[in-house]
């Protein structure tokens, strides 16, 4: 029989962490291409990419920002390129799927409804704001509900799904986001293989604790059987804990600077780093990385060669 695959993908940037929480949090179009391309060769077979303003670190829905670092980072690595449609609390549907919709990748993300997504917490920490903008929008997210209606999520299935070809990371930040996907299913939206990522650890979301995770892999065995492939986030210091527990139950992982800015009890200098760290865990349970090609298949996504960038 022969040993299990395991995908690694890595979250370069994402919208949560702030440039004051660390100088290697990749900003710019040049540094997250990088950073990206690094991660690609250190083992990650997706690269799950938001971009950020290059003149201050804020994230952008633009789509022109985007596309200084897509076409880089096709052109330099065989990585499956997944663009968030999350973006960022503070950004309508419309933004959010801008960037997506002019790149039309193989995947995206998907965040499962609406929830509390709770960031305010980072403000305790005493730091120095290199931006204004930093701790104003921490604190919003106090008064803000992300919003992903089932209408919205309809919305992105048709255009993005149905019409682009592209196939989705369904973020599932607690169990009744389990429930809206096996919905989805039922209603012929969303077909296997379902690519599920447990997103734990989030202020509003199911806490970062291993009975939660057990108890997510339960719930999605017996609503997707067999049709699914799983893959756990975990946010801060419970990244590599929660992953590698995830690995050993059969499962896929994440890491990157969205999730956690660590490696270990320091800063990481680069993505590469986690994807380093994790893929020697992975080495010591005797699992294999997937390749590109493997994610590809195991995902049935429409290859590197029918996106739009």
């Amino acid at each position: 029989m022969a040993p299990r695959k395991v995908i690694i993908t890595c979250a370069v940037t994402g919208s949560v962490h702030t440039p004051s929480m660390s100088p290697y949090l990749p900003v710019t179009p040049d540094q997250i291409a990088a950073d990206a391309i690094a991660a690609a060769e250190a083992g990650a077979s997706i690269l799950h990419l938001h971009a950020r303003d290059p003149k201050d670190g804020r994230p952008t829905a633009d789509p022109d920002v985007f596309m200084q670092f897509l076409p880089r980072i096709k052109q330099a690595t065989d990585a499956v390129i997944n663009i968030t449609t999350g973006g960022s609390s503070l950004m309508t549907l419309d933004q959010r799927l801008a960037a997506p919709l002019r790149a039309e990748p193989e995947m995206c993300s998907l965040n499962m409804g609406s929830m509390n997504f709770a960031l305010f917490p980072m403000l305790d920490k005493p730091r120095e704001w290199q931006h204004e903008w930093e701790p104003k929008l921490l604190e919003a997210t106090r008064d803000t509900i992300f919003k992903n209606t089932f209408a919205d999520m309809e919305g992105v299935l048709e255009r993005l799904g149905k019409g682009c070809g592209t196939r989705f990371e369904f973020e599932c930040y607690d169990v009744g986001h389990l429930y809206s996907l096996a919905h989805f299913r039922d209603r012929g939206l969303v077909s296997g293989p379902l690519f599920i990522q447990f997103v734990l650890g989030i202020l509003g979301g199911i806490g970062a604790d291993p009975d939660n995770l057990i108890h997510m892999k339960r719930i999605a065995d017996k609503l997707f059987g067999d049709s699914y492939q799983f893959s756990v986030l975990a946010a801060g210091r419970q990244q590599m804990p929660l992953i590698s527990i995830a690995a050993a139950m059969g499962g896929n992982v994440r890491v990157g600077l969205e999730d956690s800015l660590y490696d270990g009890r320091q800063l990481a200098k680069s993505n590469a780093d986690q994807v380093r760290r994790i893929r020697g865990i992975l080495d010591g349970l005797s699992l294999e990385v997937a390749t590109p090609a493997e994610a590809r298949e195991m995902l049935a996504l429409k290859g590197g060669d029918r996106v739009a960038f």
